[in-house]
């Protein structure tokens, strides 16, 4: 639409006579693009963008829709008849379009306030859950559903969840099968790594070429989750390379991440992504271009347009290497020389537009998923981007005059007031952050952070949190939402970070908070599991056995570092990990987290103490008996 209606001319100048046009980047107002979104599908019965609503001058919606030609086609109105209409109504009877806007308000607010209670949520809803997976999964292809295919990793991580809480292998078969599915398809960008935002067909060969920061993030989270459960390399190498990605393509000097890369290259969708056989040849010389050619599909016909886009959905690596009879080492040596070279070459070409602008609640996601990789892959390189990028966001991201989260950084300018995800996710980042250095700053900014946003967001009258804060433009109602789409919802975050926050501080106030935050949505929550993947994490904490782990030792000793990385290898989604070491370091410790306070270091050695329900085991500075401690104690 941009291109054909508002860069049109007759289109512009009756815009520009009868209507005042607003564009709104909805990553950064996401409320007005929630509010607004609601509106389109309670007047057509169906939302999407680009999203196109016309209101009265005092922002009451009286029609709405997504794309609309310039002129009439395909039975659809075009941007000239329905603005030539729309003008000559208004002139006729203004008031009855205002009573229309009315009624729609009316409607739209009803229909996003409806209380989400009215359930009764409890271990079942997490089986009822698997269920509804295992009928929407396609065994063929992976993920769920039909195409177009989103990646929405936070179904995976449950999954994952749900697997080590029953042991069902078909839980992890659906994890395991999507995961390679699209790591081998077209999806994944298998030369200068990282995920697109979606695939247009069932096989994940085909995507929508956009690359987000947040799916990278979510995907991350769950690729090292994957390595944790099944210690399968490969899934630990994927994540590495979304990293490398994100750490050379999508970071600002300043640590923090950008939002996106665009489709679009020089006019065209994947111009920048795809190949044709000659290409690959005058770059990799005929013997090497041929041998890549083939194991990517990389044909004259081409799989994309009369294009490539590089894939392995047909073969794998290993299957290439038998059937060439080639070693597999050497293979993976020669494809990634033809990888760095190909790399090289393409980034001599035009590349995408860069949205380099910074959103708070995303780059909380990259937090939590660089602090998980940190910890599960002993990278400390990782913790630092985190950290760095947390450093920036306290820094920038809030207002100096009394600390208020902001939403977006952009040339040296930080604007709108932070939205319930900016603090959820944020909270959720700094707790990971946590324990992956141990610099208890971060959990103190972290439960700052968390009260500040049950001031600005919480409903006292039914529970849950709202949108946008109390101190925020208030506009044609407050909305919260729950539904977990390409990200899981701040409602979710939260609730997680509550229960883990509760336990950490000993706060029984937020205990119950968080009580009170599950029973608001489980309405919602039980009429369509699947819909709400992070809340049924937050779910499996609460009716789990949640573990809290003090290593008590002096940080910079060896056997300490053994015993965390004892802890950080496995995969432990509702345990706690605390580090209490001596001295004043372990007097700050102790004043932020109460459960520390008798745990000390046997006989001056580092010592690990494996805790359910503040009821702990014998400790132990063995680290065979640690493991056989975490795995015996449910932890998983």
């Amino acid at each position: 639409m941009a291109h054909e209606s508002f860069e049109d001319e007759t289109v512009a100048a009756m815009l520009n006579k009868d209507f005042i046009s607003i564009k709104v980047d909805r990553e950064e107002r996401p409320d007005v693009d929630h509010i607004y979104m609601a509106v389109c599908q309670a007047m057509t019965g169906q939302g999407g963008w680009p999203l196109t609503v016309f209101l009265t001058p005092e922002k009451k919606p009286f029609f709405a829709g997504t794309y609309f030609p310039r002129s009439r086609k395909y039975n659809r109105a075009g941007m000239v008849e329905i603005v030539a209409q729309i003008a000559g109504k208004w002139q006729e009877d203004a008031q009855r379009i205002r009573e229309v806007g009315d009624q729609i308000i009316q409607e739209t607010s009803s229909r996003m306030l409806e209380h989400r209670s009215g359930g009764e949520v409890s271990e079942q809803t997490l089986h009822e859950a698997f269920k509804l997976y295992e009928d929407r999964f396609d065994p063929e292809n992976g993920g769920f559903g039909d195409s177009p295919k989103f990646p929405t990793s936070h179904n995976l991580s449950f999954l994952l969840r749900y697997y080590e809480k029953t042991g069902k292998p078909k839980a992890l078969e659906m994890v395991e099968k999507t995961l390679d599915a699209m790591h081998r398809g077209g999806m994944y960008d298998h030369i200068g790594y990282g995920f697109s935002r979606y695939s247009v067909d069932d096989k994940w060969l085909v995507p929508h070429f956009e690359k987000m920061l947040y799916d990278n993030a979510l995907l991350t989270m769950t690729y090292i989750e994957a390595f944790q459960v099944t210690e399968k390399k490969k899934y630990a190498e994927v994540a590495e390379q979304i990293i490398a990605y994100v750490l050379r393509d999508m970071t600002d000097v300043g640590g923090a991440f950008y939002s996106a890369e665009d489709a679009d290259s020089e006019g065209e969708e994947g111009k920048f992504y795809v190949w044709t056989p000659d290409e690959v040849e005058v770059v990799l010389g005929p013997d090497e271009g041929d041998l890549y050619a083939e194991l990517f599909d990389i044909t004259e016909s081409g799989n994309f347009e009369g294009h490539n886009i590089p894939n392995l959905i047909e073969t794998t690596l290993e299957s290439f290497a038998k059937r060439k009879q080639i070693p597999l080492d050497e293979l993976k040596k020669r494809i990634e020389a033809a990888r760095v070279k190909l790399f090289a070459h393409r980034e001599q070409r035009i590349h995408p537009g860069k949205d380099d602008k910074i959103l708070t609640s995303w780059n909380g996601l990259m937090i939590v998923a660089l602090s998980k990789a940190a910890r599960a892959l002993d990278k400390p390189a990782y913790a630092e981007a985190a950290a760095k990028a947390a450093d920036f966001l306290l820094e920038h991201l809030r207002r100096k005059e009394d600390g208020r989260l902001l939403a977006r950084y952009r040339d040296g300018e930080a604007a709108f007031l932070g939205y319930v995800d900016d603090y959820a996710f944020l909270v959720w980042g700094l707790i990971e952050l946590y324990e992956a250095t141990f610099e208890l700053r971060y959990l103190r900014e972290a439960v700052q952070l968390n009260e500040e946003m049950l001031r600005l967001f919480w409903d006292d009258e039914k529970g849950g949190l709202f949108f946008y804060g109390s101190d925020a433009e208030q506009l044609l109602t407050r909305p919260k939402e729950i539904y977990d789409g390409a990200m899981p919802s701040g409602n979710a975050a939260a609730a997680l970070n509550l229960l883990r926050l509760s336990r950490l501080t000993y706060d029984a106030k937020l205990s119950q908070v968080a009580d009170e935050q599950l029973q608001a949505f489980a309405g919602a929550v039980v009429n369509y599991p699947p819909g709400h993947a992070l809340m049924l994490a937050a779910l499996d904490f609460a009716f789990g056995q949640p573990s809290e782990i003090v290593i008590a030792g002096d940080p910079g000793k060896v056997e300490t570092q053994q015993l965390l990385r004892t802890v950080h290898r496995q995969y432990l989604p509702n345990a706690l990990l605390i580090l209490h070491p001596s001295g004043v370091a372990g007097e700050e410790v102790r004043k932020l987290i109460p459960l520390a306070s008798d745990k000390l270091p046997l006989g001056g050695q580092a010592t690990a103490y494996v805790c359910q329900n503040f009821a702990c085991h014998s400790p132990t500075t063995d680290l065979e008996e640690l493991e056989d401690l975490l795995n015996a104690n449910g932890s998983h």
